[in-house]
């Protein structure tokens, strides 16, 4: 009976979940379900779009319910075929879909294909890994761009493909993070603001701003925290994020890259080329430092200290909204 309940543990699902994502990311071999989302969204997207201002923002607003409604409902029907597998096997089916939500190794991974081939001297091929994880323009980056754009990224995404996902796995369980990745997946596709997106994408972008709203903040002070285990500058990280949160186009980002920036010591933000047209975004902390390669490695350490720290805060939290672990 106890292992019963342990098992049932929605604690135990947690860490479990955040465990097999640094053990094991998202091997090749098993159907993402983000993939099955970007694919239905670029479905609807060829349907739907029309060029038609009204229209799409209604349309745009209808696939993007749409979206999150069929994730909800595809990860409540795995579950319940989970169900009738072997209990020790149904957890562990449910915990692997559980940490597809999470990008903890699929984050440091992809910063670290960046980092190699600039250490390495191969500048072409370390943009062609920032366009992978970057929504600007790459080809055109000096060495010293592509550092800071690859610390920007890394500071956002430690907030939308780790915190967000813990924070919305801690109050609905694995279908409400399913639901955060649908948003976050449909904003990085079409919560554009260009003229294609800017009313198609227009609700699907501020959903993802609602659903970021405390996940992106709490990331923020779980960084300042996590300099002093870094031992990076806490004092500094915290200056920034208090006076330059809003230094940012998305009413989120801001918060972590501002932390980020501080703790390092350099600037971040700035100008930058997005299909083909020049974006003037404001500067993010101050130049106390020379901007090197060795940051990314420092980043990366304040990441997996910033999702440690988010992990344990949440298991306090089931204890104390739900009285058990």
């Amino acid at each position: 009976m106890e292992l019963e309940r342990l098992i049932n543990s929605p604690a135990v699902l947690l860490v479990t979940a955040f465990l097999l994502d640094l053990a094991i990311g998202d091997p090749r071999w098993l159907p993402h379900p983000v993939v099955l989302i970007g694919k239905l969204i670029t479905r609807g997207e060829k349907f739907f779009w029309s060029g038609r201002p009204l229209q799409d923002l209604i349309v745009g607003t209808l696939l993007a319910l749409t979206v999150v409604a069929l994730s909800i409902a595809g990860t409540w029907g795995l579950l319940q075929l989970f169900s009738l597998l072997p209990h020790p096997l149904s957890f562990f089916a449910a915990a692997l879909l559980a940490s597809t939500t999470l990008a903890t190794r699929g984050l440091l991974e992809a910063v670290g294909h960046v980092e190699e081939p600039l250490r390495a001297g191969k500048l072409i091929e370390a943009r062609r890994a920032l366009s992978q994880i970057v929504g600007r323009e790459t080809h055109s980056l000096s060495e010293d761009k592509v550092l800071r754009a690859s610390l920007e990224s890394l500071a956002e995404n430690t907030s939308d493909g780790i915190v967000a996902p813990l924070f919305y796995l801690l109050l609905g369980g694995i279908p409400a993070a399913m639901a955060y990745k649908a948003v976050n997946t449909l904003d990085s596709m079409i919560g554009y603001q260009t003229d294609r997106y800017l009313y198609f994408g227009r609700f699907a972008a501020r959903l993802d701003d609602a659903m970021n709203f405390i996940p992106a903040r709490l990331t923020a002070i779980l960084m300042v925290a996590g300099t002093y285990i870094t031992r990076l500058n806490g004092r500094q990280a915290l200056k920034a994020l208090l006076r330059d949160h809003a230094n940012h186009l998305s009413p989120n980002a801001g918060y972590p890259e501002a932390a980020l920036a501080g703790a390092l010591g350099i600037r971040l933000g700035g100008p930058g080329i997005y299909f083909g047209r020049e974006i003037s975004k404001p500067f993010i902390g101050e130049e106390k430092a020379q901007a090197h390669i060795g940051m990314l490695k420092e980043a990366k350490h304040l990441c997996l200290i910033t999702a440690t720290l988010s992990l344990i805060i949440f298991l306090f939290l089931q204890r104390a909204i739900f009285g058990r672990f």
